[in-house]
């Protein structure tokens, strides 16, 4: 099968190449996807993960990308709850290879079925992103209706889908980006645009949501109200909000989540951003223009 691997820590997007690997073997439990769209993170090449196994063992050459769209073609030993043929979507594990390749091997229970109606390029934009948004809003943050989110990185796969979800739950909802993501964010619902270089007419917020760090974290952790919650996928923060809590976390996988972000895909009442598709043999430039493109870019695999 064709694969994107990586086999140099130091060569960065340029040690991307696409070759031949061997069909992936399915363990217990597993199933093998025929891939047919993939996502990727961008820093994903600087994660321990992406080059050890979970005994830190170096496993080189590993095949990058988290998040897939595709078809059952086999079940491993004593898997249940999935079929060969069926449609499914979701995340790959993090020390294990991923979803860059035109088939892998995945834990069926990191998967969920994927209806008919929506594209596999659309569903391999919600699995990081949407799970992310969800999980950062509302079992971190604890968001309820009438508190105002501030979301660093509105235009992004991740920020472009909690603004939804924020809106939806009744939140008052500041996007924050480039000045030139301003009609996307508005156009998600967020009832107001700030620029990055602007971002203290905020205010006051109950919560801000995360996913640029550096700088830009910083500012916004003095913007949030004694008592209320800072939470980012960045790095872990380096100061506290005044008498408030400051969360870093990592994605967990969960299929019957990502089975309720389909359903709303499907009802209109969420619209991942699909910002650029390119194919596989395209995926170091994708890795390289990622983050000038509004929403996810996806790498069609099949």
């Amino acid at each position: 099968m064709r694969a994107i691997v990586v086999r140099d820590r130091d060569a960065g997007v340029g040690g991307l190449t696409l070759t031949d690997l061997s069909y992936p073997h399915a363990a217990e439990n597993d199933v093998i996807v025929r891939v047919h769209a993939a996502g990727f993170t961008p820093g994903e090449l600087d994660w321990p993960a992406t080059w050890t196994d979970r005994a830190g063992r170096d496993r080189t050459p590993g095949v990058p990308g988290h998040e897939l769209s595709g078809v059952v073609v086999e079940l491993g030993y004593g898997t249940t709850g999935l079929t060969v043929g069926q449609r499914v979507f979701g995340l790959t594990d993090w020390t294990r290879n991923g979803s860059l390749a035109e088939y892998t091997a995945v834990e069926a229970r990191n998967l969920a079925p994927l209806a008919a109606d929506i594209d596999h390029t659309v569903a391999a934009a919600l699995p990081i992103s949407g799970l992310t948004a969800w999980q950062g809003l509302f079992d971190h943050a604890r968001l309820t209706v009438g508190q105002t989110v501030l979301i660093l990185g509105a235009a992004g796969g991740v920020g472009s889908i909690a603004v939804q979800l924020a809106r939806e739950a009744g939140a008052r909802v500041i996007g924050s980006g480039r000045s030139d993501d301003r009609d996307v964010v508005l156009g998600l619902g967020a009832h107001e645009f700030l620029d990055v270089d602007a971002l203290s007419g905020a205010g006051e917020v109950d919560v801000v949501f995360d996913v640029i760090g550096g700088d830009i974290l910083e500012r916004a952790t003095a913007l949030v109200r004694p008592g209320g919650t800072l939470v980012t996928i960045a790095a872990p923060p380096t100061a506290q909000p005044k008498d408030g809590r400051a969360v870093f976390f990592v994605v967990e996988p969960d299929r019957a989540r990502l089975a309720d972000l389909a359903q709303r895909v499907r009802e209109g009442r969420l619209r991942p951003i699909v910002g650029d598709v390119r194919p596989l043999a395209e995926t170091a430039a994708a890795f390289a223009r990622h983050r000038r493109t509004p929403g996810k870019t996806i790498i069609q695999v099949t």
